[in-house]
């Protein structure tokens, strides 16, 4: 109204002011205390491997994450307990026995430093994989992959593969650990294993450029490309493949594919212990690379132009381009392809599986190579 002099902008509060420190307290509290201790000697961790008893509540969180993995299909990100020494604490203040540093002076003097100084670890994406069945173990012991735990169930009948993994294991200094089956069973979430497991490190991939260079080597190299294989079964069966027909490696998308899980070391058979296997970022750059090479790169399409019966390029330098289960070979990956082979069926079938259409293939490449 008319000579109203209230301001409703007008400012009622006072501005707030600097908000007041802690004066460095906080800080101080944590003097003493040491590092954070790393998510394998938490017990209250699901990633907890140590030695000491494991909280039933960390035990349920392991078991929810192996449970939730397995209906993933891949492999859980939790620890291993018993095969961690976390018996004495690391750094200073108070470990995980809560014994004061001075009290572990002398043992860890004598004990030497867990790592070397200087040394990092190198943390992965990927958890251990956890390799299941006799001939995935022992295929995988002898072609010496880096292993850090076999898992034996109790009362399993003994056999020569059994024989032989428990005596190589020894040898090798690898930690033999005899778990109920019930546990093996809940540790796997389920899967076959025979009453064996090993569990192993993330797979090591080849360098694609050396995998190209060795197979040069050969004489009547032949490589395996795929395009967009998602299941790992497939992956594991094509390897499997490769080594029966005498192929020299797999090359394959780190993006949209599968990788070497412990389903695919299955699938295998063992034989991705054999066989090189590279990741390349852009497929299609690869095989333009391979191609500058030497090798003749033919796509599996049921409706390709050139009968496998009647493929000539079979007896050089090769590589076989295998598409996804559902859509097949992608369109730019087809056009880079020399040849599109198709493989003769009965008009009745519509298509081969992924894994089915390769070992067709590539016995077939062997059958001429062979003879003739």
């Amino acid at each position: 109204m008319p000579g109203n002099s209230r301001n409703a902008s007008k400012r009622v509060t006072s501005k707030k002011g600097a908000s007041a420190g802690s004066g460095g307290k906080n800080r101080a509290s944590l003097k003493g205390r040491g590092k954070t201790l790393p998510a394998d000697e938490r017990p209250w961790h699901k990633g907890y491997s140590g030695t000491e008893k494991l909280p039933d509540k960390t035990a349920r969180k392991q078991d929810k994450e192996r449970r939730a993995a397995a209906a993933q299909g891949r492999a859980p990100k939790v620890g291993v307990p018993g095969s961690k020494d976390t018996t004495w604490g690391r750094g200073g203040g108070r470990g995980t026995t809560g014994r004061p540093a001075q009290q572990r002076g002398a043992r860890m003097q004598s004990r030497g430093p867990r790592i070397a100084p200087g040394r990092r670890s190198n943390p992965t994406k990927e958890g251990p994989e956890l390799l299941l069945g006799r001939n995935p173990v022992v295929e995988a012991l002898r072609a010496l992959v880096p292993a850090t735990a076999l898992y034996v169930a109790q009362g399993i009948d003994i056999d020569e593969r059994i024989t032989e993994i428990a005596r190589t294991a020894g040898d090798r200094g690898i930690p033999i650990l005899e778990v109920s089956r019930n546990e093996l069973d809940r540790m796997t979430g389920g899967v076959l294993h025979q009453g064996v497991g090993l569990q192993v490190p993330p797979f090591a991939y080849e360098n694609f450029d050396d995998l190209v260079a060795a197979s040069l080597e050969q004489t009547a190299p032949l490589l395996v490309a795929l395009d967009g294989v998602t299941d790992p079964r497939n992956l594991g069966a094509v390897i499997r493949s490769v080594a029966a027909f005498g192929a020299h490696g797999v090359f394959m998308p780190e993006r949209r594919a599968a990788g070497i899980t412990a389903t695919a070391w299955r699938t295998s058979a063992g034989a991705a212990a054999r066989v090189p296997v590279a990741q390349v970022v852009n497929l299609t750059r690869a095989i333009k690379a391979a191609q500058q090479a030497g090798f003749t790169a033919i796509g599996l399409d049921a409706d390709g132009e050139t009968d496998l019966y009647q493929l000539e390029a079979a007896v050089g330098p090769l590589i076989v381009v295998v598409g996804s289960e559902g859509r097949g070979l992608s369109r730019l990956v087809g056009e880079t392809c020399d040849l599109r082979v198709s493989i003769p069926m009965a008009s009745t079938v519509e298509s081969l599986n992924a894994s089915v259409a390769a070992a067709v293939t590539l016995a077939e490449v062997s059958r001429r190579r062979l003879y003739g």
